[in-house]
């Protein structure tokens, strides 16, 4: 028996030896796997390790500026701040500096006329209870650098600010189709991103890229000395200069505003391109909003993304494209008032009297529609008409650098379809379209491509990345063919009796087709058939001696479906274009106005400084009783003529706030923000008005604000 048991005894020892080979084995094994891998059940130890002792802190870039082409800003960032408090007392370490609010009561007390808020709320927020930290709500939100510094003033203890940034537009309701918006994402750490118009277009040109900094961190946190440290300079955004006129797009703008006083329509779109370049100088909708409260009703940009049939417009391009295919004769003549169709359709002018037997030339003056169906049966067909529409543009997307153009519709196929074609019916176009097919009747037959950004610009270099130009398509019309349609438009507004003659200037250079479309009944087929149920248009060009613009105007459901929205609107735009370009400049006496290279003045007696600029016929004003010239607008290297003025700002510390009415709102802001004075602009072009009167004290942080309208 005793050997027996000894014998297990071994057998037992042997398995325990064994078995505890085998874990050991085992957890050599395991050692080598965390040794060689780089993953251990799904985890980076790398990533890991390096995540407990570094820290990477994002640098933003900067969003790119929006400029006018008058360099006006219309996007840019500003800073904003939320207001927070320390509550807990760890935060001071020493008791001569606290770093916590201490004193709640005086704290709120203090506080409550800048936030505008009741001692007693902000004292909610004061007392709350094991938190480190507390915000004021939306009062202590979206704070500006005034009211920043109003409250660093207080110095009280525990206070403190964080700084993100906002997008602001500094002329609010102006150009916001074409501008769009951008907004912070709370859900992607405040990255500000764009959401419409050239804002989305051109969203990562504008942002730029992030650049982040990365260094070895202690327990709590904080960066080890003399570590090393990797920093990844951001790339800031670039600035998008675009060829709205910002003064044109005021004309725009304010004619829009008139006609809303004086009218009723659903929509109303004005689009102005430059009739030599195809740059788009002025575009608005209304309803329109204001980008920096997003009050908006429609999301869609009517110049490109919502299509609509035409009407009478298209006239001018069904007449071209039977110039262009030699079978239009200007003299034949033909029966006015009502077409049968073969299907016993009846399709009718919209005097469906008619006015006798008349001319191909005076059907285009009267807007007559039996007159395009005649030239289409007689002469062309579907295709003829279809091709020609295509070669100038219509059916396809212009390539405009703007979000969510639509290229519109060109389906016709059945004899009644292509008659209405021809005058505009059942097809669908945009603004941009139909104002690039009028490129060829300025540019010599030629078909330009029309672009609504100048260039673009790195804001640190100054290096331009994209410069557009004017850029030709091909000539899809002849000299002549050019000169008899505009004899014709000529003859639409400026002859007797025809249908564009409520368009009429007295110096008639303005010539142009109107247009009048049924709306199409989205609930059943055929069209609505109310008097206002009618979208009017116009297509003109001004100045016709010299074409200098082209405007499309179109409206929705005008009051009594009328065109006097549309014409008392483009003779307003018109009258204010003729003297911004300098059309109708009556000054019979002319001045010999000479070109002056402003040198610089600075550090220099003024005396000296007034000797100079009177010896060169120069004017100047004198600001402040100092006598060395600290600074001076304009500055070095700006041209200006012997009609402009220089102002001198000497070093004298009581400076006041000069005249600045009559001025740009460039020299203005540039003067008075050398002066130290905070600027904000109402409006566009020429100052008519101060906030601060002339002669006030200049004190630090003072603000003014100057409100603006064209010069004519």
């Amino acid at each position: 028996m005793k050997k027996t048991k000894k014998r297990n005894t071994i057998k037992y020892s042997k398995m325990v030896i064994l078995f505890s080979l085998f874990l050991f084995v085992i957890m050599i094994l395991r050692v080598i796997q965390l040794g060689l891998s780089t993953k251990i059940d799904g985890i980076n130890l790398q990533e890991l390790a390096a995540s407990r002792t570094t820290k990477t802190e994002i640098i933003p870039a900067q969003r790119g500026n929006i400029y006018s082409a008058n360099n006006d800003i219309l996007a840019q960032n500003v800073s904003s701040y939320k207001l927070i408090a320390y509550l807990d007392p760890k935060r001071t370490t020493k008791k001569n500096n606290p770093q916590h609010v201490v004193d709640k009561e005086t704290t709120a007390e203090k506080l409550a006329p800048i936030l505008d808020m009741e001692k007693d709320e902000i004292l909610k927020y004061l007392n709350k209870e094991n938190v480190y930290q507390t915000e004021f709500g939306s009062h202590g939100k979206d704070l500006n650098e005034i009211t920043k510094n109003k409250i660093e003033e207080l110095k009280l203890p525990g206070i403190d600010f964080i700084e993100s940034f906002r997008r602001y537009y500094p002329k609010g309701d102006f150009a916001s189709y074409t501008i769009g918006y951008a907004k912070s994402s709370a859900e992607d750490n405040d990255k500000i991103s764009g959401e419409m118009g050239i804002e989305k277009y051109y969203d990562k040109i504008l942002k730029g890229t992030d650049g982040s900094i990365t260094y070895q961190k202690d327990l709590q946190g904080y960066r080890i000395a003399n570590t090393n440290v990797i920093e990844k300079e951001a790339t800031q955004g670039k600035d998008i200069y675009l060829t709205i006129d910002s003064n044109i797009q005021f004309f725009v703008e304010q004619a829009l505003n008139n006609s809303n006083i004086n009218f009723n329509w659903d929509w109303f779109n004005i689009t102005i391109i430059d009739a030599k370049t195809a740059a788009v100088l002025a575009t608005s909708t209304s309803p329109s909003f204001d980008p920096n409260i997003r009050n908006i009703t429609n999301y869609l940009d009517m110049m490109i993304s919502s299509p609509y049939e035409p009407g009478s417009t298209m006239k001018t391009f069904t007449y071209m494209a039977a110039m262009e295919n030699g079978v239009y004769d200007g003299n034949e003549t033909y029966k006015s008032g009502v077409y049968v169709t073969t299907d016993g359709t009846e399709i009718g002018d919209w005097n469906r009297n008619g006015w006798g037997v008349i001319s191909f030339d005076k059907g285009y003056a009267m807007s007559s529609n039996v007159g395009v169906i005649n030239i289409i049966n007689r002469h062309m067909n579907s295709m003829m008409l279809r091709q020609y529409f295509k070669k100038l543009g219509f059916g396809k997307k212009t390539g405009i650098s703007l979000p969510n153009e639509m290229p519109g519709n060109l389906e016709f196929k059945y004899e009644t379809e292509i008659y209405n074609a021809g005058f505009g019916q059942g097809i669908t176009t945009t603004p941009i379209q139909n104002v690039q097919a009028m490129t060829p009747l300025t540019n010599d037959g030629i078909l330009l491509k029309p672009y609504i950004v100048k260039k673009i610009v790195d804001p640190e270099t100054g290096k331009v990345i994209l410069e557009n130009k004017k850029e030709e398509d091909e000539r899809v019309a002849s000299s002549t063919t050019v000169q008899k349609m505009l004899q014709l438009m000529d003859d639409c507004v400026n002859g007797i009796g025809n249908t564009g003659s409520g368009y009429r200037i007295p110096s008639k250079e303005l010539i142009g087709k109107t247009g009048t479309a049924q709306i199409a009944n989205e609930n059943g087929g055929g069209y609505l058939t109310g008097t206002a149920d009618i979208i009017s248009s116009f297509a003109g060009i001004y100045p016709k001696s010299d074409p200098q613009v082209i405007i499309y105007a179109s409206v929705k459901r005008p009051t009594g479906g009328s065109q006097k929205p549309i014409s008392d609107a483009v003779k307003e735009i018109v009258t204010n274009l003729s003297r911004y370009y300098g059309h109708e400049n009556t000054n019979e006496n002319t001045v010999n106005i000479t070109e002056y290279k402003v040198p610089s003045f600075i550090n220099q007696k003024i005396d000296k400084a007034k000797t100079t600029l009177e010896h060169n016929g120069i004017n100047y004003v004198v600001l402040g009783s100092g006598n060395k010239v600290i600074k001076q607008t304009p500055s070095k290297g700006d041209i200006i003529t012997s009609e402009d003025t220089i102002y001198l700002i000497t070093n004298d510390s009581s400076l006041k706030v000069p005249n600045v009415k009559g001025l740009s709102s460039k020299l203005a802001k540039n003067l008075l923000e050398n002066l130290g004075l905070k600027v904000n602009l109402d409006g566009v072009g020429y100052v008519t008005e101060q906030s601060i009167s002339e002669n006030t004290p200049i004190t630090e942080g003072l603000e003014i604000t100057l409100k603006l309208s064209p010069k004519f």
